[in-house]
C-alpha cells in the first residue's frame, strides 16, 4: 500500500507544481487555490506512504526525484521550456537514482529481514539446546536419587 500512496503523492505534487506555473505569481486565483489543494493532498499521501513501511529517506527522495523529473519533462512538453543535452542527462540521472534507491532499499530490507530470521533461528536452536541439556541433567538427578 505504501508504494501506491507514494505514487498518488507524486501525481498530486506534479499537478500542484503545474498549477504553480499557472498562478503567474498571484496565488489568489483558481490556479493558486488548486495548487494549495493538490500540495495538501500530496503531503497527506506522502505521510501515508511513510506510515506504510517506506523509509523516510527513500520515500522522500523518490517523491522529490520523480516529481522533479516529471516537472522538467512537462516544462518542455507543455510550456515550451528549453531542452539541452545536459538537462536530458540530468533528468536521466535522477530517474536512475530513483530506480537505484528503490532496488537497493528493497534489497537492503530483504537482507535485514534475513539477518533477523537467522538470529531468531540461532536463538531458537540455543534455547532448544539449553532445554535439552537441563532435561538431561534433571533426568540424571532423578536416576541418582532413586
Amino acid at each position: 500500500m505504501g508504494w501506491l500512496y507514494l505514487s498518488i503523492a507524486i501525481v498530486f505534487e506534479v499537478i500542484g507544481t503545474t498549477q504553480l506555473k499557472r498562478t503567474e505569481g498571484n496565488f489568489f486565483t483558481s490556479a493558486g487555490m488548486l495548487m494549495l489543494l493538490f500540495y495538501a493532498i500530496s503531503f497527506f499521501m506522502l505521510t501515508l506512504a511513510l506510515k506504510n513501511n517506506i523509509e523516510m529517506g527513500v520515500g522522500y527522495a523518490i517523491w522529490s526525484g520523480v516529481g522533479t523529473a516529471l516537472i522538467a519533462i512537462i516544462g518542455v512538453a507543455a510550456f515550451g521550456e528549453h531542452v539541452s543535452m545536459m538537462k536530458f542527462l540530468c533528468i536521466t540521472m535522477i530517474i536512475m537514482g530513483v530506480v537505484g534507491l528503490k532496488l537497493f532499499s528493497d534489497a537492503a530490507k530483504e537482507n535485514y529481514q534475513n539477518q533477523v530470521a537467522d538470529q531468531n533461528y540461532g536463538q531458537s536452536i540455543a534455547q532448544h539446546s539449553m532445554v535439552n541439556h537441563q532435561a538431561r541433567n534433571m533426568s540424571g538427578k532423578n536416576a541418582h536419587s532413586e
